[in-house]
């Protein structure tokens, strides 16, 4: 089994609901889950949207990387997904973080998530899941790369 972490946000519908039935679908091929809080967040990117829910979901997996995309991307149609413009609106959005310390680099896949560090709304929850987590890029827990992010802080609240 692989130690696996991923974010969900949403911003469209109810996000509690998109954000909790995904976790539920996830569950069919993640086992030994643990969550962190729910966090609403300023959008980034394009910023002319509602806030976002956002969460990080720890977990267990035989799914290798490119199977467990394949299979996040049914989790996120099942839910409602539907595919508007880079960084725009989206019902779930799922990404991986991190599957072990795997350094994986594809056309649709890139593990660790190549931005990660730099969004507060992301490290925030793992840091509640795991703070001694090692980034295997940079070497830094994430706890110092929270610490680090020069981002302007995109939470609002603790949900």
């Amino acid at each position: 089994m692989h130690k696996v972490f991923l974010a969900l946000g949403a911003n469209v519908g109810n996000r509690e609901r998109n954000i909790n039935l995904s976790i539920k679908l996830l569950k069919e091929k993640i086992k030994n889950v643990r969550l962190a809080p729910i966090y609403e967040s300023k959008a980034v990117g394009y910023k002319d949207q509602a806030n976002f829910l956002n969460t990080a979901l720890l977990g267990f997996t035989a799914l290798s990387p490119l199977e467990l995309l394949d299979f996040i991307k049914k989790v996120e149609k099942k839910v409602g997904r539907i595919k508007r413009f880079k960084w725009g609106p989206r019902e779930i959005d799922i990404d991986i973080l991190f599957y072990e310390n795997l350094i994986y680099k594809e056309d649709k896949l890139q593990i660790p998530h190549p931005r990660l560090h730099e969004r507060d709304f992301v490290l925030q929850p793992l840091l509640d899941l795991e703070p001694q987590f090692e980034h295997p890029v940079f070497k830094k827990t994430v706890k110092k790369l929270l610490e680090e992010s020069s981002q302007v802080k995109s939470i609002i609240q603790r949900i």
